[in-house]
């Protein structure tokens, strides 16, 4: 099966969720693409050929693939074992609580094991992808800095929203690490590997790149996904600094569209303060979750003076029928590791 994007004025143009159709037979996506005819100077480009994905099995180092929510091209560096929890799944104590939902922030939840893979975007891409491109962050190299450095075009994706391509092409992604971190090996599949640097990368940034933990939640068909980082630490005379990174996700699984229009933090510390935070949107933006376009993806960053804490929260939401609803971010632990304080001085 080809796999087609369509292009403009010499730029790639992402036709958002197309990827939903790569399932189903050329003739349909042959239909999808005849409404960009209504664009001006728009032709299509061949990307490569769809693999079946796997439902086993990891995939490897070097795997070309489309993002099955967000659209974009990326290839995969290296996976990660993570728990999942997933509040969703129902427990044994749910079917004996009888119907009692009160107590469902202090739910137990049982984590799952399942892959994620570090992946490189195509910049190509990035202009059109309603998720943060820079979402993957460092603390400044001196110790008395609170500068935070970004390595743009780096991502996590789920196993399964993996769409796996390959291509003729030698140079089929555009990202400043690609030759530095991948060689080309014709006779391999796929025929793209890791080289000695991205070795060495990976094993001297892990403490700060490293996903564990990843915390599921779905509220009137609005699912919310949040993955925590620790970042480190900082000291002072006084006084120790932990920050941490986390990524959060919205995606409409409804028919109906929804708009994020507040946000509410709830923020514990070990030290024993609890704080609570209060905004409109998030990042500057109220984004709206539509058919068309489901999700959208941002990260930001906490910082506690002691080395654990929780957070959790809600999101107000506005569906299009005027119907306003809290959604509930799942609560979260912020844990710290035994680190000795210093930052990646070079992490890209």
């Amino acid at each position: 099966m080809l796999l087609l994007l369509g292009t403009q004025q010499g730029n790639t143009m992402r036709l958002f969720r197309i990827t939903k159709l790569f399932h189903r037979n050329y003739l349909q996506i042959s239909n999808r693409y005849s409404t960009i005819q209504s664009y001006q100077n728009v032709r299509l480009a061949e990307v490569g050929r769809l693999d079946t994905p796997k439902i086993k099995g990891e995939y490897d180092t070097g795997q070309l693939f489309l993002h099955r929510v967000f659209g974009y091209r990326g290839v995969i560096l290296f996976p990660w074992l993570a728990r999942v929890y997933d509040r969703d799944v129902p427990t044994k104590k749910d079917s004996t609580d009888d119907g009692n939902t009160s107590s469902h922030v202090s739910k137990e939840v049982k984590g799952r094991t399942h892959t994620f893979y570090q992946v490189l975007i195509d910049s190509r891409d990035c202009p059109f992808i309603r998720a943060q491109t820079e979402a993957v962050t460092f603390l400044g190299t001196q110790e008395s800095s609170r500068s935070l450095y970004a390595i743009p075009g780096l991502d996590y994706v789920a196993h399964e929203d993996i769409l796996p391509y390959t291509t003729t092409e030698k140079q089929p992604l555009h990202h400043e690490l690609f030759d530095k971190f991948l060689a080309y090996y014709p006779e391999r599949d796929p025929p793209f590997g890791a080289q000695e640097t991205l070795r060495a990368w990976q094993k001297k940034n892990h403490p700060w790149l490293e996903l564990s933990d990843v915390h599921k939640e779905t509220t009137e068909n609005v699912r919310v996904t949040v993955i925590p980082f620790y970042m480190g630490f900082r000291e002072s005379q006084t006084t120790s600094v932990f920050w941490w990174r986390y990524c959060i996700r919205l995606e409409n699984l409804g028919e109906l569209t929804v708009q994020l229009r507040e946000r509410h933090w709830r923020i514990f510390s070990l030290s024993g303060t609890l704080e609570t935070v209060r905004g409109r949107g998030v990042v500057g933006q109220e984004p709206v979750l539509s058919k068309a376009l489901p999700a959208f993806q941002y990260s930001s960053h906490v910082s506690l003076q002691a080395p654990s804490g929780h957070m959790w929260g809600t999101f107000r939401m506005e569906r299009e029928d005027g119907y306003t609803f809290d959604c509930r971010i799942p609560p979260f632990s912020l844990e710290s590791k035994n680190e000795d304080g210093s930052s990646p001085s070079n992490p890209a």
